[in-house]
């Protein structure tokens, strides 16, 4: 008796898989960050206080942001989501300038592509940092020189950062799938 299985082609494989691995991804921040909330239903004052990457990764990059800029020449004063640089601006680092979206499309596409597990990690890892050191250069700019009107055309960095990064990404993503597809024999 012939087995009628649904034969999936590789491509259409990995969009699955890639789209799932995202929604996934992506979904666990979204809940998680929920869960840090003090007003969500499903807060957890446990895993706030001590399993908050969330707050972690902004930590880090606002006190990284305040370092260049100190390296830099400019005074700066930090807290908990913002930074001041004086007699410039001050930058609110809201979830959304965390860059999680963009590292979770950039992680669910490295997993979801085949190829060598060893490669996977290496470019996983340099990939979400240059992704970060993208973010930190924004933050950087942004203190220094935006000043936001309602007349200059697409005034909003979020967009432009989003651009540049996902720019970066597919440039970055094709030569990652031409490396991945060599045979190694």
């Amino acid at each position: 008796m012939k087995e009628n299985k649904l034969k999936l082609s590789p491509a259409l494989k990995f969009v699955i898989k890639f789209l799932c691995l995202f929604a996934f991804i992506y979904g666990f921040y979204v809940f998680y960050l929920g869960v840090m909330s003090p007003e969500g239903k499903l807060y957890s004052v446990f895993l706030d206080e001590h399993l908050n990457f969330i707050n972690w990764l902004r930590y880090v990059l606002i006190e990284s942001s305040a370092v260049i800029l100190n390296l830099l020449g400019y005074q700066t004063k930090t807290a908990a989501d913002q930074m001041l640089v004086v007699g410039h601006n001050i930058v609110h680092i809201g979830y959304d300038c965390l860059g999680f979206g963009v590292m979770s499309f950039f992680t669910a596409f490295v997993i979801a592509y085949p190829g060598l597990l060893k490669t996977k990690l290496y470019f996983w890892g340099i990939g979400l940092l240059v992704i970060q050191m993208l973010n930190l250069s924004r933050f950087v700019i942004l203190s220094i020189y935006w000043r936001p009107t309602k007349n200059v055309y697409m005034s909003d960095h979020h967009t432009i950062f989003n651009i540049a990064v996902y720019i970066v990404i597919a440039i970055s993503l094709y030569f990652y799938t031409r490396h991945q597809d060599k045979p190694y024999f």
